[in-house]
């Protein structure tokens, strides 16, 4: 009998397990009391959004609209959150693919240039509106978001980030400006005058200054990001009603307009396509600033989710598949030894 009821469970989430893939780019964990699930930045080359994380992030988001799709319409939904964070010590994400825009623009190749854009601003659509879901996305900075990591980090309907985090859009530095939906992102929260001032300022502002100006949504102390994340859906679930009818409200109010990003990227290509040599080799410099830097990080052990911190060796992400061939969505063990913990 239970393994009867263990196999109809497994056939019931089907669609649920489908989302956990094995990426090249992204991990994934399932928090089961939360019902949360986590999703990590894990760059291979430079800590940006190279095609495939792009490509990987919207397959994400696919699989979580399908598992909504495909449940009976009465069954509590197994997610209830989505967290955007990063296994890459102290980066967030530094932005789009600044190696691959050099490229193009030397290529004078729009149409794949607008086809990244594009990659972009849908990824960041559907964030911003929950993925037209009852879930509510969260963003969990520890470290630097620049550029296109910032507008990701903006794009979540909550933004919560450690006090030595830091984030801005260095875009102007190089004659350029972020056009992946951080004008629009920005405009909403702080209005347009602020917004501008942000965008062509080229700083990098400390978390807690955009706390002030009301951009973070919560501060957590340094190393304790994971922590606050799991205090808020703790508090937002006790009245999660309530609070995503709000979600619901404001969207309708002042929420993201999918033209509108669209047309914004058009000028962004255009604008891109018109930078001169000089501001290309200023890109080539940032691009091998960021490729030095995730040199050194790579000499560094990857961020452990709270979950594998318990594993010593190897990557550990859930589901996963035990030597019976068992489905395992969370660690099994008791009484983990915290001494392995980070």
């Amino acid at each position: 009998m239970e393994n009867y009821e263990l196999l109809k469970e497994r056939e019931m989430n089907r669609d649920f397990l489908k989302i956990f893939c094995e990426f090249k780019e992204v991990s994934l964990r399932y928090d089961p009391q939360h019902r949360a699930i986590w999703c990590y930045y894990n760059p291979r080359i430079r800590p940006c959004f190279s095609a495939t994380m792009l490509r990987e992030l919207r397959q994400v988001q696919q699989g979580i609209i399908d598992y909504f799709a495909a449940k009976d319409k009465d069954e509590e939904p197994l997610i209830r959150y989505q967290i955007l964070h990063s296994q890459i010590p102290g980066i967030f994400n530094l932005g789009g693919d600044l190696a691959l825009f050099s490229q193009l623009i030397r290529q004078k190749n729009r149409s794949l240039l607008h086809d990244y854009a594009k990659r972009c601003i849908d990824v960041c659509y559907l964030n911003s509106i929950n993925l037209n879901l009852p879930i509510t996305t969260i963003s969990l900075v520890e470290g630097s978001a620049l550029g296109g990591g910032f507008e990701s980090a903006l794009s979540s309907n909550i933004l919560i980030a450690t006090e030595d985090a830091e984030m801005g859009f260095p875009e102007i530095r190089f004659n350029l400006f972020p056009g992946m939906g951080a004008y629009s992102l920005l405009a909403r929260h702080l209005g347009m005058r602020t917004a501008e001032q942000i965008i062509t300022s080229g700083e990098t502002y400390s978390a807690r200054r955009l706390h002030e100006m009301g951009i973070v949504h919560r501060l957590a102390k340094p190393g304790q990001g994971i922590e606050c994340v799991e205090d808020f859906m703790r508090k937002h679930s006790l009245l999660g009603n309530g609070f995503r009818a709000l979600q619901q409200v404001r969207q309708y109010y002042n929420g993201m307009n999918y033209r509108e990003l669209e047309v914004i990227v058009e000028l962004w290509v255009d604008a891109a396509m018109r930078l001169e040599e000089k501001d290309l080799r200023l890109i080539d410099r940032l691009v091998k600033a960021q490729s030095t830097k995730m040199a050194a990080m790579k000499e560094q052990p990857l961020k452990r989710t709270k979950q594998d911190r318990r594993f010593v060796t190897g990557r550990a992400a859930f589901p996963l598949t035990d030597r019976n061939g068992e489905i395992v969505l969370v660690d099994r063990r008791v009484n983990p030894d915290r001494r392995l913990y980070n």
